[in-house]
């Protein structure tokens, strides 16, 4: 069973950038999408987490339209490793940051402890 590990948060200013890392336990080459999802801080109710972006085996990507233009998501396979890079980051993006397959979560998949990104006005 794969066992993932966000890292990277942190406290920024708006504007600031933060790039997220999600560690796979196993092997992410078999799992076609991987994703980046968010719990907000205002999000209710509040273990709701919602999509951000995702990128398949062969580099293809998709954004939700909150983050478009702003966040870019990669994954490196030799080392079982899934990114998020963001900039101009908003107060509004403030919130736990997780990793899962995609474009769903993968049932299979337990969540990991993600990563606190907070970005103060």
């Amino acid at each position: 069973q794969v066992q993932l590990e966000e890292s990277g948060g942190g406290l920024v200013q708006a504007g600031g950038s933060l790039t997220l890392s999600c560690v796979a336990s196993g092997s992410i080459i078999s799992i076609n999408a991987m994703g980046w999802y968010r719990q907000l801080s205002s999000a209710l109710p509040s273990n709701q987490r919602e999509f951000v972006a995702s990128v398949t085996s062969n580099g293809g990507t998709v954004y939700d339209e909150s983050v478009k233009g702003r966040f870019t998501i990669s994954r490196d396979n030799s080392k079982n490793t899934v990114y998020l890079h963001m900039k101009s980051l908003k107060p509004e993006d403030t919130g736990v940051y997780y990793c899962n397959g995609a474009p769903v979560p993968h049932y299979d998949i337990p969540w990991g402890p993600g990563t606190q990104v907070t970005v103060s006005s």
